[in-house]
C-alpha cells in the first residue's frame, strides 16, 4: 500500500470515527443534565480539601514534625526518625513548608477518595467474577491513559482550581487499590476460608475476620501505591491551579529559573520518601497473625 493510499485510508476512518466529537458531546450532556449534582460533589470535595489544608497550614510546624518523627520511629526506628527530622527541617529552611503542607492536604484528600472507592470495588471484584471481568478493562484504561489527559474532562466539569486536580488524581490512582485489594483477597489461603465456613461464619464475618486480615499486606501495598500515584500527579495538577509544591516548579519552568524548580522538586521527593517508607510498613507481617488469632 502506497503512502498516499494509507493517508487517505486513515483520513477516511478518522471521518467515520469521530471519537473526539463524541467525548465532547458526552461532557456537554453531563454538564447540562447533571450540573447540580456536579456542584454538590465539587462542594463536598472542596470542603474536605480546604479543611485538611487549613489544619495542616495553620498547625505549628514543630507539631507536624513531631507527629511524623513519632510515626517514623514507631514504624522504622530511630535512624528513619532522624531522616524525617532532617528532611522536614530542610523544607522549612528553603521556605517550602506552606506549599508542602498544601500538597500533603491534596494527597490526603485524593488518597481518601481513591481508597473509599477503590477498596470496596476491589472487594466486590474479588467476590464476583463478572464484576472482576468488567472492571479489568476499565482499570487498564484508567492506568494507561496519560495522567495529563484526566485534567481535560475534570476542568470541563468542575472548572479550574483544587477540585478538578483532586478528582483527576483520584481517578488516576484508584486502580492500584482496586487491583491490590482484589488480588489480596483472591490469594487468601483456601484452608483459612474453609475453616471460617466450618465455624459457621456468615459472608460478612468471613470477609471482616478472615479474608481482610489475611489480605492486609496486599491491601496496604495498594494504599501505599495509591498515595505515591496521587503524589506523582502534584506537578501536573498545578496546571489547573491546585497550588502546593507544583506551583514553584511551574514558576521555575515558565521563567526558566532553576532555583524554585529545584526547591519544589526536592520537597516533593522528600515528602514522597517519608510517606512511602511509613505507609509501606503497615500490614507487613500482621495479616497472618490477625487472621490466625
Amino acid at each position: 500500500m502506497s503512502e498516499d493510499a494509507l493517508r487517505q485510508l486513515l483520513e477516511r476512518h478518522h471521518e467515520n470515527l469521530p471519537v473526539g466529537d463524541g467525548a465532547e458531546t458526552g461532557v456537554k450532556y453531563v454538564i447540562e443534565h447533571f450540573g447540580k449534582v456536579l456542584d454538590v460533589i465539587g462542594g463536598k470535595v472542596l470542603s474536605m480539601a480546604t479543611a485538611f489544608e487549613s489544619v495542616l497550614v495553620n498547625a505549628p510546624s514543630w507539631l507536624i514534625i513531631l507527629i511524623f518523627i513519632a510515626l517514623g520511629y514507631w514504624r522504622r526506628g530511630w535512624r528513619f526518625a532522624l531522616f524525617v527530622l532532617a528532611s522536614l527541617s530542610f523544607i522549612i529552611v528553603i521556605g517550602m513548608w506552606e506549599d508542602t503542607m498544601k500538597t500533603l492536604a491534596l494527597v490526603l484528600s485524593s488518597s481518601i477518595l481513591s481508597l473509599a472507592c477503590g477498596i470496596p470495588l476491589g472487594i466486590w471484584a474479588a467476590r464476583n467474577k463478572t464484576v472482576e471481568a468488567l472492571l479489568r478493562p476499565v482499570m487498564d484504561f484508567m492506568q494507561t491513559m496519560p495522567a495529563f489527559v484526566y485534567l481535560i474532562p475534570a476542568v470541563s466539569l468542575f472548572g479550574l482550581g483544587l477540585v478538578p486536580a483532586l478528582l483527576a488524581a483520584m481517578i488516576f490512582a484508584m486502580p492500584a487499590s482496586v487491583r491490590m485489594t482484589s488480588l489480596g483477597l483472591r490469594q487468601v489461603n483456601k484452608e483459612l476460608v474453609e475453616a471460617g465456613h466450618a465455624f459457621g461464619c456468615t459472608s460478612t464475618q468471613l470477609l471482616l475476620k478472615v479474608q481482610i486480615p489475611a489480605a492486609l499486606p496486599s491491601i496496604m501495598a495498594g494504599v501505599n501505591q495509591t498515595i505515591m500515584l496521587v503524589l506523582s500527579m502534584i506537578i501536573i495538577a498545578s496546571f489547573v491551579g491546585a497550588g502546593g509544591l507544583g506551583e514553584p516548579v511551574m514558576r521555575g519552568m515558565a521563567n526558566v529559573q532553576i532555583g524554585p524548580g529545584a526547591e519544589g522538586g526536592l520537597s516533593v521527593v522528600l515528602l514522597a520518601v517519608i510517606l512511602d517508607r511509613i505507609t509501606e510498613t503497615f500490614g507487613n507481617g500482621r495479616g497472618k497473625q490477625q487472621a490466625m488469632s
